[in-house]
């Protein structure tokens, strides 16, 4: 590609150089501008980086045919200077598409000055708002090669920012499922793993159960990793080449991401799990009709809301003996709570567990969840209660048992 390039350069210099035998001195500026023109389309795609700095070049030589060259002022040189115009012209079109910006600010700048004044030497005795007119009339063609390189820019633009805040939104999402799924089982190993060290010695029956019950919350994590994966994979599945994505259609919509979304039904594994694997007792209460209350979404809100408040009931109160998960709808909208006793009613003869370390900045998961809750048109709300703590979402009942409110 290079030679090539040398090649094309070679050529047009040498044909400027016998044009400017056969035609004198006068042209030698607007034939070199023609010059450094097709030697910048010759080598395209490679000389897209360098398009500003080749506008600032013919620019600088249109002015050089404008105020300083023999021949200027006159009718013969304008024919010469037209044609360095229309080379001009063309690179900045082409360096508004492909330039570095600064090279575009500084190139194209100094390109468009030159145009927008190439006619007044030949107007010697006009007024300033004549000259003035001038410049606003040759600022119109400026005007068109700066829409008619920018405006694709833009739209790739514009395009490189949606696919960024698109693979952004995925980030976000795969942290928060890790944080919601994830986090809830390995916090689970962690704790069972406390418990074994702690009976293993004096109960190794008890040891094994919570090896067992390690094993169990070990394959739900990597259940939901592989879960995470496939929501992953899909949304891959539904990017073009260029990075754009496309909505999935049909079956697609019905077999994919969404259909792998936990719900209100996976609520009962969910509960009884946590209580296996710990000394703190959760109870589900569900009033009827609130598992077709909500639609798709709304169930792996609602599921997310009690996989998060159980891991931090896991995490910060270990202390607590009792668990109450509720869900109750009255057809307009659901409401789901987890209350926890603080420590209430917990046996003497249990070893308190070491609690597990918040770290630096604990609390992010409620606010991410606060924030997809009222992204679902819902409310959320967590604080103490009596002599624990509460989290609570209302979110609007949308699914087929749902009441039009």
């Amino acid at each position: 590609m290079a030679h090539r390039d040398r090649a094309v350069v070679s050529v047009v210099t040498a044909a400027c150089c016998v044009a400017t035998l056969f035609l004198g001195v006068r042209p030698v500026p607007a034939l070199a501008a023609v010059g450094v023109a097709l030697g910048t389309f010759g080598c395209w795609p490679r000389s897209r980086a360098w398009t500003g700095a080749a506008t600032g070049a013919t620019g600088v030589l249109l002015l050089v045919a404008t105020f300083a060259w023999p021949g200027r002022g006159t009718t013969e040189g304008s024919v010469w200077h037209m044609v360095a115009v229309g080379a001009v012209l063309l690179l900045l079109t082409a360096a508004v598409r492909w330039s570095p910006r600064r090279q575009l600010l500084a190139g194209g700048g100094l390109g468009a000055v030159a145009v927008a004044v190439w006619t007044v030497p030949l107007v010697p005795d006009a007024s300033f708002f004549e000259c003035l007119g001038l410049v606003s009339f040759w600022s119109a063609p400026i005007v068109g090669s700066a829409v008619v390189g920018g405006y694709p820019r833009l739209m790739e633009d514009r395009r490189r920012q949606a696919v960024l805040a698109a693979r952004r939104a995925q980030q976000l999402e795969l942290a928060h499922d890790l944080h919601d799924f994830v986090a809830h089982d390995v916090s689970g190993i962690v704790v069972q793993a406390q418990a074994a060290r702690f009976v293993a010695q004096h109960d190794p029956a008890a040891a094994t159960q919570a090896l067992e019950r390690i094993e169990r919350a070990g394959l739900a994590a990597l259940a939901s990793i592989d879960r995470t994966v496939r929501m992953l994979h899909a949304a891959e599945r539904h990017t073009d080449g260029n990075g754009s994505s496309g909505a999935p259609t049909g079956d697609e919509a019905a077999g994919g991401a969404r259909t792998v979304l936990p719900g209100i039904d996976q609520l009962g594994e969910v509960v009884d799990r946590f209580s296996e694997t710990g000394q703190i007792r959760a109870r589900l209460d569900l009033t009827p009709g609130v598992t077709d209350a909500l639609a798709r979404e709304g169930a792996a809100t609602v599921h997310r809301v009690v996989v998060e408040a159980l891991t931090n009931v896991r995490r910060h109160a270990p202390g607590a003996a009792g668990v109450r998960v509720a869900l109750s709808t009255d057809r307009t909208t659901v409401k789901v709570s987890v209350t926890n006793d603080g420590g209430r009613g917990r046996s003497s003869h249990l070893s308190v567990l070491p609690r597990l370390d918040r770290g630096a900045r604990g609390g992010g998961g409620l606010l991410a969840l606060a924030e997809r809750v009222r992204t679902c048109g819902g409310t959320f709300a967590s604080g103490p209660y009596q002599d624990g703590w509460r989290v609570t979402a209302t979110l609007p009942a949308t699914g087929s048992g749902a009441t039009a409110s």
